[in-house]
């Protein structure tokens, strides 16, 4: 096995990104790390409360700093927030050493799967019009990643078993 071999894991909120991160973790015997649970841990406080009581700029300056982090770890999964991976320098990072996957969905199984959540401060009273808005410009970035799985209709075990394919052949 090829040495520092982690997996990135991209996309929307609601798109599973910690779930099947989790599962994958257990399938390779390799470290879990869920970036937003990271955040939290470190600050002591809950993202919607940073995003609530300091701001937007205000959290991604700390997701940059503690996500750039993460990404030096060595032979682990990693779950990016939802916004992480339109940081330039998240993205340049992770690209550049990290098999990245973007985990796709259908914009209407996104929003069914994020409308009325309390955890997530970008869906805060947004409409739908402007969470699909969010999510088309969103995927252009999710888009740069070096490998896409469409998982409307599959299971979370053939998500994971698709990414251990790709995991095992890189």
């Amino acid at each position: 096995m090829q040495l520092n071999k982690k997996i990135v894991l991209v996309g929307m909120m609601g798109s599973g990104k910690s779930t099947i991160g989790y599962l994958l973790s257990k399938k390779l015997g390799l470290k879990f790390i869920d970036t937003d649970h990271a955040i939290e841990n470190e600050t002591g406080e809950r993202i919607a409360n940073i995003f609530k009581f300091k701001g937007e700029n205000y959290f991604r300056k700390i997701e940059e700093k503690i996500t750039l982090k993460i990404l030096k770890s060595e032979n682990c999964i990693i779950a990016l927030g939802g916004g992480s991976f339109l940081n330039a320098n998240i993205r340049r990072e992770a690209l550049s050493k990290c098999i990245t996957i973007w985990l796709n969905w259908n914009n209407a199984t996104i929003l069914k799967r994020i409308s009325k959540s309390k955890k997530r401060p970008m869906a805060f009273g947004a409409s739908n019009f402007e969470m699909s808005q969010m999510i088309s410009s969103r995927s252009k970035m999710y888009s740069l990643s070096k490998f896409k799985i469409n998982c409307e209709k599959i299971s979370k075990n053939m998500i994971v078993k698709k990414i251990v394919t790709i995991y095992e052949r890189v």
